[in-house]
C-alpha cells in the first residue's frame, strides 16, 4: 500500500510524453493510439523505447525503422519533447547546474557532479518544493508544490545527457554513470512515479544505469522503505543527521512521526541489504550541535550490526541560515572514529557551492526570485 501523495496536477489533454512510460505502459499507450494491434505491441514498442532511451531522439521522424505513416500518428498521438531549460551554471569544480520548467509554474532542480561514483553522479529531485523542512536544508524552504511525474523525473537525465552528447547510450567512458535521488523532495512520497522512472532508467536498452547505481535518499519515510527496496533494487541512502530523537526531531521534523527505533527497524528489514549493498548514512556536520567526539560513538551504537557506509557531509551554507559547517579538525575526529570502527566514512566534498549546487542547497531561481521580492516589500512596509 502506497503513502504517495496526490499532487500531480497533470495538464488537462496535455499529450502523453512517451519519454515517462514503462515497457508495459508503452505498449498499451500504442494500442490504446491504434498504432499498432496488440500483438504487433511488444515489437513495435522495442522499436520506439530504443530510439528514446537509447539513442535519445526527440522526433518521431528521426525513427528511421519505422514507416512514414507510422511515425505521422505517433506525433499526432504523442510528444518526445525536452523540458525547457531555463538556465544552465557551471561551477568552478565542473560541476553543472539546470534549472529545468517541466510546465507553467513547475521548476525544479537537477545537479551533474563530476567524478562522483563510477564516473560522475546525477542528482534528480522528485517533488517541486518538499514538505520535510529539515532545518538546515535551504530546499526544505520551499513549499511544496507537487509530485514529479515519471516522465519530469526521466527529462532530467536526458537534459542531463543532452548536455553531456551522451546519445547514443554509452557502454563504456560513460560521464554520467550514477543516478541519486538525493535533489528537490521527499522520494518516498512519490514513490509511484520514482520506481517508473528507476525502470526506465535502468533498463538495459535505453539508459541502462544498473540499479546498484542508483540510490534513493529518504529522511526516513519508515512504511515505505521496504517496498522501495522490493518495488526498484535500488541502493538505500538515509538521511540521518542525529544520534537521538530529541536531536533529529528538531533537524528531521519527520522523525517526530517515525522516531529513531522505528526507522533502524526498518532500514535492518530493507531488502537485499548486505555487505554488497550496503546502506549509507548522510551525516551532514554542523557546528557544535552534531559533531562531538560522543555523537560519533552514539552513531556507531545505532548502526551497530548493519552493513554501511556514513558520508559525512561538510555543511553547505546558505542564506538565512543561523547553522554553521563543523571545523575541519572535528569533522576528520569524528571521521577517524568511525574508521577505526571499520566503516568506510568519506568526507564529502563540497561541490558546487558558488552555485548554489551543493548538497541542501538546491532551490528554484523562480522560488528565489519571489522571496527576495517578498523581503523587499515587507522592509518597504515597515
Amino acid at each position: 500500500m502506497s503513502l504517495t501523495l496526490d499532487l500531480s496536477r497533470t495538464p488537462i489533454a496535455a499529450p502523453v510524453n512517451l519519454s515517462g512510460l514503462t515497457r508495459e505502459g508503452l505498449r498499451a499507450a500504442l494500442v490504446e493510439a491504434g498504432i499498432c494491434p496488440p500483438e504487433k505491441a511488444k515489437m513495435r514498442a522495442s522499436q520506439v523505447w530504443g530510439w528514446i532511451h537509447h539513442y535519445g531522439v526527440t522526433d518521431f521522424a528521426a525513427m528511421t525503422n519505422v514507416a512514414k505513416d507510422t511515425q505521422a500518428r505517433l506525433a499526432a498521438a504523442f510528444t518526445l519533447a525536452r523540458p525547457e531549460v531555463v538556465e544552465r551554471q557551471v561551477s568552478n569544480d565542473g560541476t553543472r547546474k539546470w534549472l529545468i520548467r517541466t510546465a507553467l509554474g513547475i521548476e525544479i532542480e537537477t545537479v551533474y557532479i563530476p567524478d562522483v561514483g563510477r564516473a560522475g553522479a546525477l542528482c534528480v529531485s522528485s517533488q517541486v518544493g518538499c514538505t520535510l523542512n529539515c532545518t538546515f536544508c535551504h530546499t526544505g524552504t520551499q513549499k511544496l508544490v507537487r509530485n514529479l511525474t515519471a516522465a519530469e523525473i526521466v527529462a532530467q537525465v536526458q537534459v542531463a545527457r543532452d548536455d553531456l552528447g551522451e546519445w547514443p547510450s554509452p557502454k563504456e567512458d560513460r560521464r554520467l554513470s550514477n543516478i541519486v535521488f538525493m535533489g528537490m523532495g521527499e522520494p518516498l512520497y512519490n514513490l509511484d512515479h520514482v520506481a517508473d522512472a528507476v525502470d526506465i532508467i535502468a533498463d538495459n536498452e535505453g539508459i541502462a544505469i544498473s540499479r546498484r547505481r542508483i540510490t534513493v535518499s529518504t529522511s526516513g519515510v519508515v512504511p515505505m522503505i521496504p517496498e522501495l527496496g522490493e518495488r526498484t533494487q535500488t541502493m538505500l541512502a538515509i538521511s540521518l543527521h542525529a544520534t537521538n530523537d530529541p536531536l533529529r526531531d528538531v533537524l528531521v521534523p519527520l522523525n517526530k512521526k517515525y522516531p529513531l527505533d522505528q526507522l533502524m527497524a526498518a532500514i535492518r528489514a530493507y531488502p537485499g541489504l548486505s555487505n554488497a549493498r550496503r546502506v549509507t548514512f548522510e551525516y551532514v556536520m554542523l557546528k557544535g550541535v552534531n559533531d562531538s567526539p560522543e555523537e560519533a560513538r552514539a552513531l556507531l551504537n545505532l548502526i551497530k550490526g548493519i552493513p554501511a557506509k556514513i558520508n559525512l557531509i561538510p555543511f553547505n551554507p546558505w542564506p538565512g541560515t543561523d547553522y554553521q559547517c563543523s571545523d575541519w579538525k572535528t569533522i576528520e575526529r569524528f571521521a577517524a572514529i568511525l574508521n577505526k570502527a571499520g566503516y568506510a566514512s568519506p568526507i564529502r566534498t563540497p561541490r558546487g557551492r558558488d552555485i548554489l549546487a551543493a548538497c541542501g542547497q538546491l532551490k528554484s531561481e523562480s522560488e528565489k526570485v519571489r522571496a527576495s521580492a517578498l523581503r523587499k516589500a515587507e522592509r518597504a512596509a515597515a
